[in-house]
């Protein structure tokens, strides 16, 4: 069965997406172009598509609750199945609704070959503005104050939402100039293997329609448990922590500091555990002084790990480790007390939810 590439563009700001997406047509002639937006107070999905002959198709559709979970499931993935299968195109530009990540359409074609069975995930290309990729990453702005949310319920911080829109990405189009400090930033956050370039055209069209995504690279990339080592970072205006235990945080010291621990001009994800919740994979998932934490999934059979990666470029690296080490469970209390404690309530209910079994 043939298979058409199909090539994401993600953002946060929909100019820099849409230059991205230009460039991208540009150098690939025979490629379709497919873009939704997302008007989350009317509830309306739009989606065009087009190439270099003029307009194809144009349609807007209600949604019960606009989301992108509800813009993925209804039209998003069906219609790129569609235009594949027509076999028209050499390729797919899906230029995606703003802020939506590309994993939610990766992991949909990759979770069963029958849902999309014309379509490969050839690359995920992400568009960000340099003027502002300072502080779209690491700033405190909420993707609802920018008008980018993706649903009524989308509380998220801008710059998680943006840091995990790099951390996914094949390729980063760097719209504008960016200056070295920020450079150093984006290229801290993306997995290795990905391209920094200027502009689309400084992309090769044969690697954007070969096999520049690898899904289960990028999946190890961005997992909440990452237990392989992290490369080297070589900078002088951005700092890495790899801050990493076999002990579990105390969830008492882990509240009293956790604006320390998830604050400030940082980027920070992992996975932790609680002597409270031993069982239970816990995520951590902050940006910009937005922290994110809840209930990822068990952790079976393999060994709980505490570990959460920070990167930084602020002068509070020596308080954050100190701070981390503080909230760790110590030796006294895993002696005297152990590692898993038969406890009612741990005061987190509000964010992993209640106690449901203790081990």
């Amino acid at each position: 069965m043939t298979q058409t590439p199909v090539i994401l563009v993600t953002g946060i700001d929909d100019a820099a997406m849409e230059a991205a997406t230009v460039g991208l047509q540009f150098d690939l002639p025979h490629a379709a172009v497919m873009r939704h937006t997302l008007d989350v107070p009317q509830q309306l999905l739009t989606r065009r598509v087009s190439d270099l002959t003029g307009l194809v198709e144009a349609e807007q559709m209600d949604l019960d609750h606009a989301c992108v979970s509800c813009a993925l499931r209804e039209d998003i993935v069906p219609t790129l199945e569609r235009l594949a299968a027509t076999g028209r195109w050499g390729a797919i530009i899906a230029h995606l609704p703003v802020s939506a990540e590309a994993l939610q359409v990766c992991r949909v074609v990759a979770m069963d070959k029958r849902i999309a069975p014309h379509v490969r995930i050839s690359a995920v290309v992400h568009a960000l503005d340099s003027s502002t990729a300072h502080h779209d990453l690491l700033g405190d702005d909420l993707l609802v104050e920018r008008g980018v949310h993706t649903s009524e319920e989308d509380t998220r911080g801008l710059a998680e939402a943006h840091c995990a829109l790099v951390e996914y990405a094949d390729a980063i189009i760097a719209v504008g100039d960016l200056d070295e400090p920020d450079t150093h930033l984006v290229r801290a956050l993306a997995r290795p293997e990905a391209l920094l370039v200027p502009d689309a055209t400084a992309l090769d069209p044969a690697a954007l329609t070969g096999d520049l995504h690898q899904h289960g690279r990028t999946e190890r990339w961005v997992d909440v448990v990452r237990r392989g080592t992290l490369p080297e970072l070589e900078s002088e205006h951005v700092w890495r922590l790899d801050l990493r235990a076999t002990r579990p945080l105390h969830p008492g010291r882990l509240l009293d500091g956790i604006e320390s621990l998830g604050g400030g001009p940082r980027r920070s994800r992992g996975c932790f555990w609680l002597p409270t919740r031993p069982g239970s994979i816990c995520a951590w998932d902050g940006a910009g002084g937005q922290l994110s934490i809840g209930t990822a999934s068990p952790w079976g059979r393999s060994t709980p790990l505490t570990r959460i990666v920070v990167t930084g470029v602020d002068d509070e690296r020596e308080a954050l480790v100190e701070a981390f080490h503080h909230a760790l469970l110590s030796d006294a209390e895993s002696t005297d007390r152990g590692l898993y404690w038969e406890v009612a309530h741990d005061g987190l209910e509000p964010w992993l939810g209640y106690i449901t079994r203790a081990a």
